[in-house]
């Protein structure tokens, strides 16, 4: 039986992150993945790749309409779905031999094939068994079914599908108004399709700050998406060409195809837990304590298996923590300080807690506001739409939380993040000098809008 250091089971962002994390440490390791691509769901199926689409489309959808304002006339804008598809599928190719090169980089043994527990320190993949000192697992997540909704692979169809289709649909039926279901139905609809949105709760983007979510709903709406929300989903059943989408108390809609996008449930089926005490809890996933161990002495789990936002960035962090306390008994992340975003148009970023937590908590607030038409780079760049929202702590000033729906708010939620992390007041971030003109003017001016004294807000 072949023996290392750590194993970790699972090649996603957390894993493979993980993985080489280890050995910069020392360790030998070994990283087991049953699909032959690296990278994991995040960089084969989803992140990724939709991120890809989503900058094509926008790119696409600006060249029919929007870029004429810049004094650019072009006579005739033609769709190549296909060209679009083999760029995405390039990027992908190309992350994933990234991944792959770093293995070899850091002497990382893959294993292909299905990991599960014989016992503690013990794995079987295939018929061949290897142990470690540390397993690691990081088996991510896959899509949440629904009941009712027959996904056949076709006409209705998962995230997965939604990224290989070789022609637009008519109508695209997208049922959940999360994070995947916004961006691929953006993509969509930006390549032509009439999206209809269906939601169970009276709102879109669960879990995140409610006034940029209404103000992101109004301006999705204003780029042709429909949304039918306090919408139960019955069933969905394909005929045809067609599928049919049944609710609870409304009308049927009948669309070219379904796009399910409920969420997602952690991989923790087939891993032979109960071989080594691990019991999972009610959502399917794997209980740790503050540095990811399981109760099994020598097991941990990390990202998706385990409690807290389904995030990639989350799942690397864990895992360079998690290694980080096996190897030196220190590691650690700040869940207070985990950004999240929705890369559609305009984007959407949030870090730390909404206006609505901290109401709930009794905590005292101060709140800050400036709006993307108030500043000199976002005008010039022809985006005005969207705002900066500041939460600081009413008596210490803290930086408690900030959402922003505008242009590059996923890069310009960073600078928040690194505030939050270093426990920075708004004071510190509206001190701080930014350069002009830039976006992230409008982070500086919302701090100082938490004190009233915005220079160029209204």
């Amino acid at each position: 039986m072949k023996t290392f250091d750590l194993i970790v089971i699972g090649a996603g962002p957390g894993g493979y992150v993980a993985a080489i994390r280890a050995a910069q440490l020392g360790m030998s390791v070994a990283c087991v993945e049953k699909e032959k691509a690296l990278g994991g769901t995040c960089v084969r199926v989803g992140c990724i790749p939709s991120k890809v689409l989503l900058e094509s489309s926008e790119r696409y959808a600006e060249a029919r309409s929007g870029i004429e304002k810049h004094g650019v006339k072009i006579a005739k804008v033609e769709l190549d779905l296909a060209t679009m598809m083999k760029r995405k599928d390039d990027v992908v190719k190309v992350s994933t031999a990234g991944v792959d090169y770093l293995f070899k980089k850091w002497k990382i043994e893959r294993i292909e094939g299905h990991g599960s527990f014989v016992g503690p320190g013990r794995l079987v993949v295939g018929k061949e068994e290897f142990g470690a000192k540390n397993i690691v697992i990081a088996t991510g997540s896959r899509v949440a079914p629904l009941k009712g909704v027959d996904v056949d692979g076709d006409r209705i169809g998962t995230s997965t599908e939604a990224l290989t289709w070789s022609d637009v649909p008519e109508h695209l039926v997208v049922i959940g108004a999360g994070v995947i279901g916004l961006e691929l139905g953006s993509v969509w609809r930006r390549l032509g399709s009439n999206v209809t949105v269906l939601e169970y709760l009276d709102r879109i983007l669960p879990g995140m700050d409610n006034e940029i979510a209404a103000e992101a709903q109004k301006l999705f709406a204003r780029q042709g998406i429909e949304f039918r929300l306090s919408t139960r989903v019955k069933s969905a059943t394909a005929k045809g060409k067609k599928a049919t989408v049944e609710c609870d108390g409304a009308e049927s809609v009948t669309a070219d195809r379904v796009l399910l996008a409920v969420g997602r449930i952690p991989n923790t089926e087939g891993l032979g837990l109960d071989k080594v005490g691990i019991e999972v809890d009610q959502r399917g996933r794997v209980p740790v304590d503050a540095h990811f161990a399981t109760k099994t002495a020598g097991i941990f789990a990390i990202g998706d298996v385990i409690a807290g936002p389904m995030l990639a960035h989350k799942a690397e962090d864990e895992g360079v923590a998690c290694v980080e306390h096996i190897s030196t008994g220190y590691g650690h992340v700040n869940y207070d300080a985990i950004p999240a975003v929705v890369y559609t148009h305009p984007e959407v970023a949030s870090v730390g807690r909404t206006e609505e937590e901290l109401k709930v908590a009794g905590v005292p607030y101060r709140r800050g506001m400036f709006p993307f038409r108030a500043n000199g780079r976002a005008r010039s760049l022809g985006e005005l739409d969207g705002r900066v929202k500041m939460l600081a702590h009413a008596e210490t000033d803290r930086v408690l939380g900030v959402h922003i729906i505008g242009p590059r708010a996923g890069d310009l939620i960073a600078e928040a993040a690194v505030a939050i992390e270093y426990g920075a007041s708004s004071e510190d971030v509206a001190r701080a000098c930014h350069a002009h003109p830039t976006l992230a003017e409008a982070l500086k001016e919302a701090a100082l809008d938490v004190e009233k004294r915005s220079i160029h807000g209204g």
